[in-house]
C-alpha cells in the first residue's frame, strides 16, 4: 500500500503520533499469569515477556504464530578507508548465501518457525564515504526506510531484522557516538574482525565522519542519514512500521540495536515494542543496551549479525507465550492456590 512519509519531516510526524501498549490487554495477562498452575514469579522473566506481548497484541492470552525475519543488506563507501577484514563484495556473496539457504539465519529461522527474506539494498551503488560528508541524500535515505517499511508483513505476530553489509559496524559504531556522544573508540568495536591498526583506524574514520557531519549531533535522523548505511535505515524503517502494525520486535546485536536507538532517540518511547534478544560480543553493545534501558534475553558470545542472536530468542518468546497461554488456572487444574 506504500509508506505513508515521503520525506524525513513526515517519518518524524509518524513516530510522534505511535500509539501506546493495549493496557486492558496487559491487565488481562496480568490477571491471568496470577492464576496458573505456579508459584507467583516462578518463571521468572517468562511471565514479563508474555504479558508485554499480550499487551502488544491486544490478546491477554495471545498466541505466537506467524513470526517474521528480514535481513537488510548495503554496501558502504568508508570502506575505502580500510575499516573491514572482509572486502565489500562480501555482501553480495552473503546475500546469494542468504538466498538459497546456506546462512546460520536461514536455519534459526526455520528451526523457530520463521518467514524469511533478504532485502539487498542498491549494493552496486556503495553509500558516499561518511568521513568526507553524508552517507545518504534525504531521496537516499527515505527510499531505504521505506524498503524497510514495506518489507514488513502486516499479518506476522513478531519480527526480528537483521543485516548484512561489509563495513557496517563502523556505520553503526558512527551512529551511536552521534547519538550519544561520549568517546568514539567507546562505541568502536572489532567487527568482522579487524587487528589493533585496524580498531585505531575505525576510531579515526568515526572521528571524521562526526566532524564532517556536525548536524548528527542535533537530530537522531540526520545521524542515520549522515553516517548510517542503507541496511541500517532499513531496519530502522521496518521496526517503526512493525510499531505501526503493533507488531513486537526483538532486536538482533549491536548494528541493530544502533538503527532501533535512532527512533528512541527521535521519540521518546518509540522502542516500547522491542525488547533485546541478545547481547553480543561487539564492545559497545552492552553500552547501547544500557542506554535504552533494554535488558537482553540470552548472553552467548555471539557476533555474527545477521539477525542470528534474535531469530534464537524467538524461542524463549515462544515459551514464555506457550506458558502464559497453554498453562490451567488452579481453578481449572483443580489444585489448591493456598
Amino acid at each position: 500500500m506504500g509508506t505513508p512519509f515521503s520525506n524525513l519531516n513526515e517519518f518524524r510526524d509518524i513516530l510522534a503520533q505511535f500509539s501506546a501498549i493495549d493496557t486492558a490487554a496487559m491487565d488481562g495477562a496480568v490477571a491471568r499469569n496470577a492464576m496458573l498452575t505456579k508459584p507467583g514469579g516462578a518463571l521468572g522473566r517468562l511471565e514479563e515477556i508474555a504479558i508485554w506481548y499480550a499487551g502488544w497484541r491486544g490478546n491477554p492470552r495471545p498466541a505466537l504464530e506467524k513470526p517474521q525475519v528480514i535481513v537488510f543488506a548495503g554496501n558502504h563507501g568508508v570502506c575505502a578507508k580500510g575499516i573491514s577484514a572482509f572486502p565489500p563484495e562480501v555482501t553480495v556473496q552473503m546475500v546469494a548465501n542468504f538466498e538459497h539457504g546456506g546462512a546460520a539465519i536461514n536455519q534459526l529461522s526455520k528451526a523457530f518457525g520463521a518467514e524469511m527474506s533478504v532485502v539487498p539494498l542498491d549494493l552496486d551503488t556503495p553509500t558516499a564515504d561518511f568521513s568526507e560528508g553524508p552517507a545518504m541524500t534525504e531521496d537516499e535515505v527515505i527510499a531505504a526506510l521505506s524498503a524497510g517499511w514495506d518489507a514488513v508483513n502486516p499479518d506476522a505476530d513478531l519480527l526480528v531484522v537483521g543485516e548484512m553489509g561489509i563495513g557496517n559496524t563502523t556505520a553503526a559504531a558512527a551512529v551511536a557516538y552521534a547519538l550519544y556522544g561520549g568517546e568514539a573508540e567507546e562505541w568502536v568495536g572489532r567487527g568482522t574482525g579487524v587487528d589493533n591498526s585496524g580498531l585505531k583506524r575505525k576510531t579515526r574514520v568515526v572521528e571524521m565522519g562526526i566532524r564532517a557531519n556536525p548536524s548528527t549531533k542535533e537530530d537522531a535522523l540526520e545521524a542515520l542519514r549522515c553516517v548510517g548505511g542503507r541496511e541500517l535505515a532499513g531496519m530502522t524503517g521496518a521496526i517503526a512500521a512493525a510499531r505501526y502494525h503493533r507488531i513486537p520486535v526483538i532486536l538482533d546485536g549491536f548494528i541493530c540495536t544502533a538503527s532501533a536507538a535512532v527512533l528512541e532517540v527521535a521519540a521518546e518511547g518509540a522502542l516500547d515494542h522491542c525488547i533485546a534478544g541478545h547481547v553480543s560480543a561487539e564492545a559497545a553493545h552492552p553500552r547501547l543496551l544500557k542506554k535504552l534501558n533494554k535488558e537482553p534475553l540470552l548472553a552467548l558470545c555471539l557476533r555474527l549479525g545477521e539477525g542470528s542472536g534474535a531469530a534464537l530468542a524467538i524461542g524463549v518468546l515462544k515459551g514464555a507465550i506457550a506458558c502464559h497461554s497453554g498453562m490451567a488456572t488452579f481453578d481449572e487444574a483443580g489444585v489448591s492456590d493456598g
